[in-house]
């Protein structure tokens, strides 16, 4: 179920609770954020709690989770993202110099206070996005501590508020300064063929 705040552009969708038990950890934080200023904001708190799937794998989108495939084409978000929570036994497989080698994606990027933010699956990224609209992905630990909640939550807002991509680099870039200039390199490196 989709809850839409707002109207007009850009169009913003936020999805979170993507697969098993993640949704006990960030659908709450979807539902607690308020109406954009301006443009629309669709809020997608619990795409699935069936067992998990990697939405890098080719049936995530198709066979697990048509209906969020489904939103992205009726809705044509220039802004798209998802939130994830991981255990702590996931973050080296998350954040790891072999992710792009055995996953063929960049690794995520530790933001701060375990906060990480990484692109979307490419199955939909490359198909249904074009190369100016941002698609982001946050990772959040399971059980998130105080500081790491803070982060997040400020994380969506800014997300939330942004009319594009590179509003959103220009955000982080003031921010995170490392931590972005690490994204970007990546970013280019996988989608650099889209420009």
């Amino acid at each position: 179920m989709i809850q839409q705040y707002g109207s007009g552009e850009p169009v913003r969708l936020f999805t979170a609770g993507l697969h098993g038990d993640e949704w006990e950890t960030t659908s709450r934080l979807l539902e607690q954020l308020s109406p954009p200023r301006t443009g629309t904001l669709l809020l997608m708190p619990k795409v699935s709690d069936n067992e998990y799937l990697s939405t890098l794998d080719r049936d995530y989108y198709t066979t697990y989770a048509p209906h969020l495939l489904r939103a992205i084409k009726t809705y044509r978000p220039t802004i798209y993202l998802e939130l994830h929570s991981y255990s702590k036994e996931s973050y080296a497989a998350l954040t790891g110099d072999g992710r792009f080698e055995r996953y063929g994606v960049p690794a995520y990027i530790d933001i701060e206070a375990g906060i990480l933010m990484g692109s979307v699956s490419p199955r939909i990224r490359k198909d249904f996005f074009t190369p100016n609209d941002l698609c982001v992905s946050f990772e959040m630990p399971k059980g998130p501590n105080e500081q790491s909640l803070s982060v997040i939550c400020s994380l969506l807002d800014v997300v939330k508020e942004c009319w594009s991509r590179q509003g959103f680099v220009a955000y982080m870039s003031r921010h995170y300064p490392q931590q972005t200039a690490v994204a970007v390199k990546n970013y280019l490196r996988f989608y650099g063929h889209l420009y």
